[in-house]
């Protein structure tokens, strides 16, 4: 059974293709990435290079900072043998984050500062959250946590100057609302956090642009309405028959914007974010798992943008610093061919409603866990930990292939053309229709991701493009089953936790192994492209250099 894309469409008015407006790469804008200290190792230097030349992102996002292991904060210093001696005033050293923003700055790409988490020696309390121990405390002197950024914020201008350092975004922690594993304190508590930081970044320069809540998921229910989580609120959400129907709602962001106008506070961004997945605790005390419908982060998005215009912060930027198929670093979709498909629908339908929709994260290098077990444990990454591309990279790098000028838009895909050099692209999937109302995430085994393989028939890709140059050449890849779907082979190798070198080899050139052949453009000027896309399959069409 063949599904028809239903457009023949030949884009010709006078000879001249039909523009339709701007295409913003907003997948390319911002991308995540675990904590600052895994930058500094060789394997996460090289994977984040060679994405940086194939997907151009512009901008990274990263935990830990302020993380003990980059010893920025000291209360106390000594040999390693023994008690610490306590120094008289706190000191301040950047030589770990100065080789990590080096590093980022010098292949083209800005640092998304997200200010956390609290150095031990500042924090409250001591309860930590990930294997590698952030601190979640408010601070236990806030003029120390205010000199704290100052002292970094100074550092990084006079290290790269003012001009640069405006171009940068401060975000005021991360996912305070997740109480208490990211924060241990109120929301009233994170919203003075939030107002002391914006004043002394502001009192450096007007112009560094700060922003927040940094808050989790939309949620349909009162969990987080007051100053800690209420898991009774979750109940109703638990039982609901129908997910869909409930009313999904931001996090804190309202009750922000409106401390901070009433306090007259900046806010140069909002940020919060999105994944189509959620959990919510029944009244026996389990977790119950939510998968919501395929536009959901569409939809998500159209209201933040509503509430954002409706504000007394009209004009502020909508940055959402983490997204993707679900938040869980054991989610056996992030490997699949499944998450690509949903990635490269999503960013086409939203590309135009934020600012950035930074996909979370660009590699399995990530720690939060601990390291994951075997080379496809479900981690966020586009690249495994080996740096072994998964679908998702594929789909990441067919996008940003594309354009900056839209001239057709499908519910299937896009054909554009670049701005600067005349030449045309395109992208086409099959979403199963079958799945219009779920999201692929989240899965706790690969057998049961495997599963949606068996959704949906193919799907007629037919379009004739008109007005182009005769002999032209278009490269076409096709991600699909059977090529490029690196997991899967994975997996009829019997799934080796610690596969062999051959092994290892073997799938890093099946993860390359895309479908490619070349298209020319006959004689009358017309590509006709007829092309059967079976279940899940992602293509790409480019102009050949």
């Amino acid at each position: 059974m063949t599904n028809d894309d239903g457009f023949e469409a030949r884009f010709r008015i006078d000879g001249e293709l039909r523009d339709e407006g701007a295409l913003p790469h907003v997948w390319a804008a911002c991308v995540g990435a675990g904590r600052a200290n895994e930058a500094l190792r060789a394997d996460w230097q090289q994977q984040f290079s060679d994405m940086v030349e194939s997907c151009r992102f512009r901008y990274i996002r990263f935990h830990g900072i302020f993380h003990d292991d980059m010893f920025v904060y000291r209360e106390s210093y000594g040999h390693g043998f023994g008690e610490n001696r306590p120094l008289a005033s706190p000191v301040y050293t950047f030589s770990y984050v100065d080789k990590v923003f080096d590093f980022i700055l010098d292949r083209g790409v800005r640092p998304f500062v997200e200010l956390g988490f609290m150095p031990r020696e500042l924090a409250t309390k001591q309860e930590t959250v990930f294997w590698w121990g952030a601190h979640g405390s408010p601070p236990k002197d806030m003029a120390r946590w205010v000199d704290l950024v100052t002292a970094s914020v100074e550092h990084w201008i006079d290290r790269y100057g003012l001009a640069e350092v405006r171009q940068w975004r401060f975000e005021v922690w991360n996912e305070p609302n997740l109480v208490p594993h990211f924060w241990t304190g109120t929301k009233t508590e994170y919203f003075e956090l939030y107002e002391q930081t914006a004043v002394a970044i502001k009192k450096i320069d007007s112009e560094l642009k700060v922003g927040g809540p940094a808050t989790s998921v939309f949620v349909p229910d009162d969990r987080y309405r007051g100053e800690v989580e209420d898991r009774a609120a979750m109940h109703a959400t638990a039982a609901a028959s129908d997910v869909d129907a409930l009313d999904w709602r931001p996090v804190w962001v309202e009750d922000f914007i409106a401390w901070c106008a009433e306090r007259e506070l900046p806010i140069d961004f909002v940020s919060t974010h999105l994944y189509p997945t959620d959990f919510a605790y029944g009244a026996d005390g389990r977790a119950v798992h939510i998968a919501r419908y395929a536009d959901a982060t569409f939809d998500d998005l159209n209201r933040l943008r509503r509430l954002v215009t409706k504000s007394p912060y009209p004009n502020a930027e909508i940055h959402i610093t983490e997204w993707s198929t679900s938040p869980s670093a054991r989610d056996f979709v992030h490997d699949s061919l499944f998450a690509a498909t949903y990635i490269a629908r999503a960013y086409l339908k939203c590309a135009a409603l934020a600012d950035s929709l930074s996909y979370w994260t660009f590699t399995d290098v990530f720690e939060e866990g601990g390291a994951g077990l075997g080379p496809f444990h479900g981690g966020f990454g586009l690249v495994n930990e080996a740096g072994i591309a998964k679908p998702t990279y594929h789909a990441f790098t067919m996008l940003e292939r594309l354009g900056d000028r839209l001239l057709l838009q499908t519910p299937h895909g896009v054909v554009t053309r670049d701005s600067r050099t005349s030449a045309l692209s395109a992208l086409f999937f099959n979403y199963p229709e079958e799945m219009a109302l779920r999201s692929v995430g989240s899965a706790n085994s690969y057998e049961a991701t495997r599963a949606l393989a068996e959704t949906g028939p193919t799907r007629r890709i037919h379009h004739s493009i008109g007005g182009l140059e005769p002999g032209t050449t278009f490269l076409v890849e096709i991600l699909d089953g059977e090529h490029g779907n690196v997991a899967e082979a994975w997996h009829r190798l019997g799934s080796p936790l610690n596969p062999s070198r051959a092994e290892s080899e073997y799938l890093n050139a099946v993860a390359g192994s895309l479908l490619r052949y070349t298209v020319t453009v006959p004689d009358d000027g017309v590509l006709d492209l007829d092309v059967d896309l079976s279940p899940w399959a992602v293509m790409s069409l480019r102009q050949a250099a």
